[in-house]
Order: structure tokens, then sequence, then C-alpha cells
């Protein structure tokens, strides 16, 4: 009912439970008259109208404290991402980690990972995907303040704001921990990362990879343009000799 999102926006919630209590009475009833005809008739129910079956029930037995909450019908797998930012508290999705070059802002590794997790206890996966994909171990990662006690002990782990222990050198490429949020910023908007239209656990993982593969070939192409435009030593027709086949380049004349 929109009553209850319009209640609760202005802090009205005796009538927003209220609402809510109404709705739910409305669900057990469809639900007690389902089962009631089911048994009735011995009808045999298929496999996806149980488990909508079961969603429903599910929906109406979870109250404010029940754990691992159901808050939609169409992905079950959505958990609820506290934010900590007062323009938005909260976010409904899977979490997910990337990981960039220091210098370049490659993407060089990314991952779902389901069950709203704490940071610190996905980064030994990370890297442990990025020395899989680059072929080599990394020597010291950056990261923020929300990956205290990750356990990793085989690289260096520097977090955000830490002074003691912290080379000269090392501080200054502790700057470059920032350039991450545009990146995910653009993974977001250009990257089709904000909503996933790929269902389940593997399509979010599937998202997520296929947004970071986008990423990276934007940022080639970007750098191919640069060098045709200003970097290149070729000139006019000499140009697209160079970039054409040899055999399309004899077949033409200038």
């Amino acid at each position: 009912m929109p009553k209850i999102g319009r209640y609760g926006h202005a802090k009205q919630y005796k009538l927003m439970r209220k609402a809510i209590k109404q709705v739910k009475g409305f669900l057990g009833r469809v639900l007690r008259d389902i089962d009631r005809q089911v048994k009735r008739q011995g009808l045999a129910l298929t496999q996806k109208q149980d488990d909508t079956l079961n969603q429903a029930y599910r929906l109406l037995k979870q109250t404010r404290q029940s754990k691992n909450k159901l808050y939609s019908l169409h992905e079950p797998n959505v958990d609820c991402i506290s934010k900590g930012k007062a323009h938005k508290r909260y976010e409904f999705g899977v979490k997910a980690s990337i990981a960039v070059t220091a210098k370049e802002s490659f993407i060089v590794g990314a991952r779902s990972y389901p069950g709203n997790p704490y940071d610190g206890h996905t980064l030994k996966d990370q890297l442990q995907q990025v020395e899989t994909l680059i072929g080599r171990k990394p020597e010291i990662c950056f990261v923020d303040r929300g990956y205290k006690g990750s356990g990793v002990e085989d690289i260096k782990v520097l977090i955000a704001g830490q002074k003691r222990g912290v080379p000269k050198k090392e501080k200054n490429w502790m700057g470059r921990r920032n350039s991450v949020e545009p990146i995910i910023g653009h993974l977001k908007s250009d990257g089709k990362l904000r909503r996933c239209f790929l269902k389940g656990i593997l399509g979010d993982a599937m998202n997520v990879i296929l947004s970071a593969c986008g990423q990276n070939l934007r940022k080639l192409l970007k750098w191919l343009n640069f060098a045709l435009v200003w970097g290149c030593f070729y000139s006019g027709m000499e140009l697209i000799q160079a970039l054409l086949p040899r055999r399309l380049e004899n077949e033409m004349a200038f």
C-alpha cells in the first residue's frame, strides 16, 4: 500500500504500523484460502508455485528483529547494506568489491559478495583474484578504514588515515586510494552496475565482472583515440596506410 511509505516518510509510525497490519491481514486471508482450496481439490503445485507460497509465508512471519529478511519477491537474494550516510542510510542489493591499480586506475579485480559480509573479511579473496588475473602478487594494498582487521599477512595493507610506520614514498601513494571512488561512480552510471538485470547470485557476479571489463575497454579506447589524434608520427594518408592491412593497402590507390 502506498500509505505505508507515506506514513513512514512523515514519521507517523503509529499509522504506518496500522497500515502494515492491515496489509498482513489481507495476505493471511489469501494464503489460508489458497491452502483450503489446494487441500479440498487435491491439487499438485508446481515448483514455482510452491516457492511463491513459501516466500509469501516468510514475508508474513518476518518482523523487524528477524534475520535474513525478504526484501524483494522477484530477487530474494537482495541484502540491506548500511551506508552510514545522511542522504542515503541504506542500499538494497549485493555488495561488490573493486580493485584498481594505483597509477592508471585499471580494474584488476571485481567480484560480488552475497550475504553482506564484513569488508575486512573480503580482502583476502579479492587479493587472491587479483593475483590470479594479473599473474603476480601485489606488494602493497591501499584500503579504506572499513577493512580493519582483514587478517592479510603476506601483503602489506595500508589503511587510509594510517600514519605510524608508513614511509614517505608510500604515504604519497596513499592519496591514490581515493581514485577508486570515481571508478565506482563510472561503473554505476556508465557500466550499468547501479541495477542488475541478471537473476540470482550468478547473475550478480557476472554483472560485476562485465561492468569492470566495459570500464577497462572504454579506458583503452580513450587512450587509443588520444594516440591516433595527437601521439602518432604519421600524417594524412600515411596514417591510413600504416593502419590498414597490407592486402587492402595494395588494393587501394591514392
